[in-house]
């Protein structure tokens, strides 16, 4: 277990005063078995009035409201944590599980039903035969193999690579761009999932690498804005993939918000009103703080670092516009 403290600076600068709308903000984890959340602060430049609200999916959202015109936005949230590891060995599947494909329980079905519906077009039918690919051979269809073969294959098969465009790629342009980044990849890897019949859904949060630790109370940058899924296997519960990095179940995932689609996991989400002229320089900093010493840490193993690149600022016009927002 490790306490530590993120403190995640998101700032946007216009060229000229604009009229904030509503912002959606996705900073503040939930507590869980294996993350305890100890405090939060969250500041915000310009003044707003802030109100909390449970999405259906139970994150907690902040959602912030903005009077007059500014021409600066700054989020920094700050949360300390314990972060539990990971345990060495997956909790048993059940047995009628082992193997895809497989039907869930009845008493489960009804409230996964949404997560193993495809939801994005694929008209030449190329994610399945992608997916299926990796049954071939030793392994075959294991459920827990299959999906370790998908979650290497996506990193090993394709090329990561930041991408400024707002919003996620749908999976079969990821397969035949041949790359794409870590919001691409989770998505495709849910689809790829789906495809097979099993419940999938999307997480967004933080890559932090505990083998780069620094002393107890020294900053480090090793902490970036990441998106990866998870894959519902009876017996087991939700179980998290990076197809990124190819890890599965990794202390080094740091889970603040689920959904079952990327648009409903966007750490930013909003509007302003401006000049067809106004233009928007946006920065994201992510910053780490050991405040207990750390345990023996994983082997260290290169890992992309998600999108730690600024969000691209999105065309402006006198209507509202969607806000500049971090795409994970």
């Amino acid at each position: 277990m490790r306490t530590l403290e993120i403190v995640h600076r998101t700032r946007y600068e216009y060229t000229e005063p604009v009229s904030l709308g509503d912002h959606r903000l996705m900073f503040r984890p939930r507590d869980s078995h294996d993350l305890r959340l100890l405090r939060t602060g969250l500041v915000i430049e310009p003044a707003a009035q802030v109100r909390w609200i449970h999405d259906p999916f139970g994150n907690s959202i902040a959602i912030a409201s903005f009077e007059g015109t500014t021409q600066v936005l700054e989020l920094v949230s700050t949360i300390q944590l314990e972060h539990f590891g990971v345990p060495p060995e997956l909790p048993p599947i059940e047995e009628f599980a082992r193997t895809v494909p497989f039907s869930y329980a009845a008493e489960e079905a009804p409230d996964l039903a949404r997560y193993i519906e495809r939801s994005y077009p694929d008209p030449g039918s190329i994610v399945g035969p992608w997916t299926k690919q990796f049954m071939e051979g030793e392994g075959g269809n294991d459920t827990f193999g299959l999906l370790k073969r998908v979650c290497t294959g996506v990193q090993q098969k394709l090329k990561y690579a930041m991408r400024f465009e707002i919003g996620t790629q749908v999976p079969a342009v990821t397969l035949e761009s041949g790359g794409g980044t870590c919001r691409d990849y989770a998505l495709l890897m849910i689809e790829c999932c789906r495809s097979l019949g099993l419940a999938a859904r999307f997480i967004t949060g933080y890559l932090y690498d505990p083998a780069l630790d620094a002393a107890p109370g020294e900053a480090t940058t090793h902490a970036y804005p990441h998106a990866w899924m998870e894959v519902y296997l009876p017996g087991a519960g939700w179980v998290e993939f990076d197809p990124t990095n190819g890890i599965i179940g990794s202390e080094r995932l740091i889970r603040v918000a689920v959904g079952r689609d990327p648009e409903q996991a966007m750490p930013i989400k909003g509007t302003f009103t401006g000049s067809s002229e106004v233009s928007v320089n946006a920065s994201v900093d992510v910053q780490v703080h050991t405040l207990t010493p750390a345990p023996v840490a994983d082997a260290a193993v290169p890992l992309e670092p998600g999108s730690s690149e600024a969000p691209a600022p999105p065309p402006v016009s006198a209507a509202p516009q969607t806000a500049p927002f971090q795409a994970l």
